[in-house]
């Protein structure tokens, strides 16, 4: 192979993320409500049948699907299931920034939309134990809680440390994540949900404060 073959190739390759058909990818829906000329945020609570994270609060969402064209029709269509609506009930979609989890092999697409008709929403009880909504100002000068988690490499007994320099007294690094947690009566809003939450808010609210959330 030669060189203008060579760059051929690589003028002709469309760059993803490297890896990609090794993660599932997700799409969820941040629901904005309208109650009494208010603004709210739509949350639901986990059924405590599910065996993936029971009695957890979330957004509405799931795995995207062979069917689903994009991530942003698996938000609206997990929606519409979850929450027992048309899917024509949800418009003005928009992306927000997408994150990838690498532990978990996922890849976040996370969208803000509104739901209208909200009084013909009936949560799938199979789903969602229940839904609550919060007013989005009410969130506007909360500070989130922060605690941080520390990871630790553990390397298996057959890992070929003659392979790599300083074998077994190599210097792994540590990986440090931030937990954020966010309180509203009696619900605690963290993990995925708290960080799509914080994203969301610090779009919002960024330029009037003048920082990020």
């Amino acid at each position: 192979m030669d060189l203008k073959q060579i760059f051929t190739r690589i003028q002709n390759h469309h760059s993803a993320m490297l890896g990609k058909e090794h993660y599932r990818a997700f799409g969820i829906l941040v629901p904005l409500i309208q109650i009494d000329g208010q603004i709210h945020l739509l949350f639901e609570v986990r059924s405590l049948q599910l065996k993936r994270q029971p009695g957890e609060i979330c957004f509405p969402g799931g795995g995207v699907e062979k069917y689903d064209p994009t991530p942003q029709d698996t938000a609206i269509r997990e929606t519409a299931e979850e929450l027992g609506i048309e899917k024509d009930s949800i418009s003005c979609v928009y992306p927000l920034d997408f994150f990838v989890q690498l532990m978990d092999g996922r890849i976040i697409y996370p969208y803000v939309g509104f739901i209208d008709n909200i009084e013909k929403i009936k949560p799938n009880p199979d789903e969602v134990k229940e839904i609550f909504t919060v007013p989005i100002e009410y969130l506007r000068d909360m500070k989130p809680e922060e605690h941080r988690l520390t990871f630790q490499v553990q390397l298996g007994e057959d890992f070929p440390y003659h392979l790599i320099p300083g074998g077994k007294n190599y210097s792994w690094k540590t990986r440090e994540i931030v937990e954020y947690f966010y309180f509203y009566k009696d619900y605690v809003i963290w993990g995925l949900t708290a960080n799509i939450l914080r994203h969301f808010l610090s779009i919002l609210y960024e330029q009037e404060n003048g920082e990020k959330k």
